[in-house]
């Protein structure tokens, strides 16, 4: 039995169980099943069940174990994943979210007792990671960190099947089904007028920026901030795929999220790569604020910019969110609610700003879910459906890698990519 020893497939490098087990507690009662909210009691039961399957004797579930282990994490995630996606993901209750990650994590530990490839085990990681939350001092990520050397490297394949994700996952809804082709047009950016450019500073004091453009909230590019961040020499597509290339990430999938046939899939980093990177006529865009938190090898590369000390809030309160993808992709003109540093790491995007003061020109989307969406195509206007759209005066530029764009809070921005682009934001309070 593989839990005896160590646990391999089919191209993986063994995985000594001493080295699994030693991420947990060292004893059963140890391990706690503690939830910050009330769920059923068949369900802290079932909890019970498999930490008991777990330990078994001298802490190694042998082969029926193994499989009953299996068995009951499958019914761990299949009634949280209900729970999940009965109402909005801000209403999701903490309790149930910590149910699915130790569904998560149990059957991960199945797959390893059982001596199957990695692949599946790390992948429950990796929707633990996702769409749990985080349980045991986040044992899913020391997991799944343990089991990724063990891997071997994730070719990308031509042609992958996406696997469905829940509709509460964040930041969109998904579909079931192949990933759908759709050809790009790589566009020549407009011309930036001079009247239109947006300032450039280089490395202004802290005393500069807050006086001159965090308080005025005057959009403003800063060069030289992040020339010393690791991630200016070392990321590529090569090393997304050598770091990260066996990891599950949710992907959007169309040119903009306005898009009807727009939509949200969870593949693995080496599956976009080959579907959305290597292949120039799809458009597909890894856009998603955990991505750092679940791979912190990627997190180690940069920095918070200094500057959002200036802040209100803490540290722990910014949030970090990845963006990287083919050129042709947009997001299209809207507004965030805190103060935003898009840091440009490589490729180029084009860049529209709007004050808020020209709100009711941009006319917004009616609806609820859009109401921070303007419903102009920006480089393709309406103007007999948006007349009114021509009284906005805006600001632009073509954002260079090395460069950091602050854009204040609830100013309304365009962004098309002009090429294959990594771009990390900072939103902050």
């Amino acid at each position: 039995m593989a839990a005896a020893g160590s646990a391999e497939g089919a191209g993986d490098s063994p995985v000594p169980w001493a080295e699994v087990r030693a991420l947990l507690p060292r004893a059963e009662e140890e391990l706690s099943l503690a939830l910050s909210g009330e769920v059923e009691d068949c369900v802290l039961l079932l909890l019970r069940r498999a930490r008991a399957l777990l330990y078994g004797a001298a802490g190694r579930p042998e082969a029926a174990a193994a499989a009953a282990l299996e068995r009951l994490s499958d019914v761990l995630r299949d009634y949280s994943w209900e729970k999940l996606n009965a109402g909005p993901w801000r209403e999701v209750g903490k309790g149930w979210r910590q149910v699915y990650a130790y569904g998560c994590l149990f059957g991960a530990l199945a797959e390893v007792a059982a001596g199957r490839p990695l692949a599946r085990a790390v992948r429950l990681c990796d929707l633990g990671l996702l769409m749990g939350a985080a349980v045991l001092d986040n044992v899913l990520a020391r997991l799944v960190r343990a089991l990724q050397p063990h891997l071997p490297r994730a070719a990308p394949r031509a042609r992958p099947r996406a696997e469905v994700a829940p509709a509460n996952t964040p930041p969109g809804p998904a579909a079931e089904g192949n990933l759908p082709l759709q050809r790009v047009r790589l566009l020549p950016p407009p011309a930036v007028q001079p009247e239109q450019v947006i300032p450039h500073l280089h490395c202004p004091s802290l005393e500069h920026f807050r006086d001159s453009y965090l308080i005025p909230q005057r959009p403003v590019v800063l060069e030289g901030v992040i020339d010393h961040w690791p991630c200016m020499k070392k990321w590529s597509v090569d090393y997304f795929c050598q770091v990260a290339g066996c990891r599950t990430v949710p992907v959007e999938l169309g040119a903009r999220y306005t898009d009807e046939e727009w939509s949200q899939q969870l593949m693995t980093v080496s599956d976009f790569v080959s579907q959305y990177i290597m292949a120039e006529n799809n458009v597909g865009y890894l856009a998603q604020h955990q991505l750092f938190d679940q791979i912190p090898e990627l997190k180690e590369d940069i920095s918070i910019p200094d500057y959002c000390c200036l802040g209100e809030g803490e540290e722990d309160d910014i949030t970090i969110n990845a963006w990287f993808g083919p050129g042709g992709t947009i997001s299209p003109l809207h507004q965030d609610p805190q103060q935003n540093f898009l840091a440009q790491i490589f490729g180029r995007k084009y860049i529209r700003l709007y004050s808020p003061q020209d709100s009711e020109n941009l006319y917004p989307h009616e609806s609820q879910i859009l109401h921070n969406t303007s419903q102009v195509d920006v480089e393709n206007p309406d103007l007999v459906k948006f007349p009114n759209f021509t009284k906005a005066a805006f600001q632009s530029c073509i954002l260079m890698p090395g460069q950091i764009l602050f854009i204040p809070v609830k100013y309304w921005h365009y962004v098309r990519s002009l090429e294959l682009s990594f771009s990390v934001s900072f939103w902050w309070s």
